[in-house]
């Protein structure tokens, strides 16, 4: 279990996920849930991170999209590295500054960390 964050920063398919997403069923109601969560949000933004930097002709569209979903459902329940954050911003918007649902998340992304009680 330790080790599936770091597989996902490199996973492009769903069946990793789907194992992460049945490790946060199991963890539903367990102290390890918002660590856990944590992980998968930072491998989330490393995956879409190096996914912009290997296909910058967007050619994985809809892998793309189902990180973005699952990146707006992390951004609401735990808090961001900012490391994490300038590196996905810098990224997304040198190769997908024209893509409408890379915006869109990131508008929504934007709205939840700035908001004035924030700490990033």
């Amino acid at each position: 279990m330790d080790q599936l964050p770091a597989a996902l920063e490199r996973a492009e398919n769903e069946q990793s996920w789907a194992v992460a997403d049945a490790v946060s069923r199991v963890l539903k109601n367990s102290e390890e849930l918002h660590s856990w969560r944590r992980h998968l949000l930072s491998a989330c933004m490393k995956g879409l991170v190096a996914m912009y930097n290997s296909s910058k002709d967007e050619s994985k569209q809809e892998v793309e999209r189902s990180m973005l979903l699952r990146l707006e459902e992390l951004l609401c329940v735990v808090e961001v590295d900012p490391d994490d954050w300038c590196s996905l911003v810098k990224t997304g918007l040198k190769y997908r500054y024209r893509d409408e649902k890379f915006l869109k998340v990131l508008n929504v992304a934007i709205q939840l960390l700035y908001k004035e009680e924030s700490s990033l």
